[in-house]
């Protein structure tokens, strides 16, 4: 069966959207707070890593920390479920986590802006001036962030494969429809697209695996995986990392063979300085 992805603004309904979808099709439903919790095996705490997803990271943290260092442990979290099959994942940038896995349905569900408002008055007891005010930063900062963390306009249409509007839709028409679509044959797995999780997972643990390892904590490295074959690429600053980066990667569960191709940072002068 497909992998469902629903990315919305803020009180749009789409947690009771991937509820109601999980529940009729006996899928798990997993948020944006269970991807973290699951990321934080690695070794970052859950509030670190929510911090990130949910705020713009300040000036020295963009200095000090990759924007990648942390998307790795969320990215391999979320294949590690997508490789379970039978997800409904509602949350940030699911589409871009699994991006090149045809048997993903990634669902865009919008809603007026009356009946966000209404939810936000009704939930967190705001007037009607602040609800608005609130819906309005929350949807500036997550386009802030999202564009920030994989240089996307998560408003875009052409990212998903159907905009679901609940202006007149019923949620449990929403459901319907996201159900058929998951249920018709261009989104049911393939050998090819089953490979293709199986690789893109593979890939995912080596560079989340690589980067949490005490041994080689924060080093990132592109890794591209086929059935087991793991190539290694990137620059690192010194030779003496190569063997402990292998040794590393050939730990990571599904990986039978670790050809790296790493460069060594060259070292500048103070006259090329």
């Amino acid at each position: 069966m497909s992998i469902i992805t629903i990315s919305r603004g803020s009180l749009s309904g789409g947690q009771e959207l991937a509820e109601r979808v999980a529940r009729r099709l006996g899928y798990r439903c997993i948020s944006r707070e269970v991807l973290v919790e699951a990321a934080a095996k690695f070794g970052v705490p859950e509030l670190k890593l929510s911090e990130y997803l949910e705020k713009m990271p300040g000036f020295w943290e963009r200095l000090t920390t990759s924007r990648r260092l942390y998307l790795l442990f969320i990215q391999a979290a979320m294949c590690e479920f997508a490789l379970q099959g039978r997800v409904v994942y509602h949350g940030q940038a699911g589409q871009q986590l699994l991006q090149g896995i045809h048997h993903v349905l990634k669902v865009r569900l919008i809603a007026p802006l009356e009946y966000r408002i209404k939810a936000a008055m009704e939930r967190q007891g705001l007037s009607r001036e602040a609800a608005a005010r609130f819906i309005r930063q929350v949807d500036e900062e997550r386009l802030r962030r999202l564009r920030y963390l994989f240089d996307i306009d998560w408003r875009d249409p052409t990212l998903y494969d159907v905009v679901v509007n609940l202006a007149q839709m019923r949620l449990e028409t929403a459901a319907d429809v996201v159900i058929s679509l998951a249920q018709g044959a261009e989104y049911q797995p393939t050998p090819a697209s089953e490979k293709a999780l199986a690789d893109l997972t593979v890939s995912c643990r080596v560079k989340a695996a690589v980067a949490a390892h005490p041994a080689t904590l924060g080093i990132e490295v592109e890794a591209r995986a086929d059935d087991g074959m793991v190539w290694l690429s990137g620059v690192i600053e010194f030779a003496e990392m190569v063997p402990e980066i292998v040794q590393v990667a050939e730990n990571v569960p599904g990986v039978k063979e670790v050809s790296p191709d790493l460069k060594i940072r060259p070292v500048l002068t103070a006259t090329e300085m």
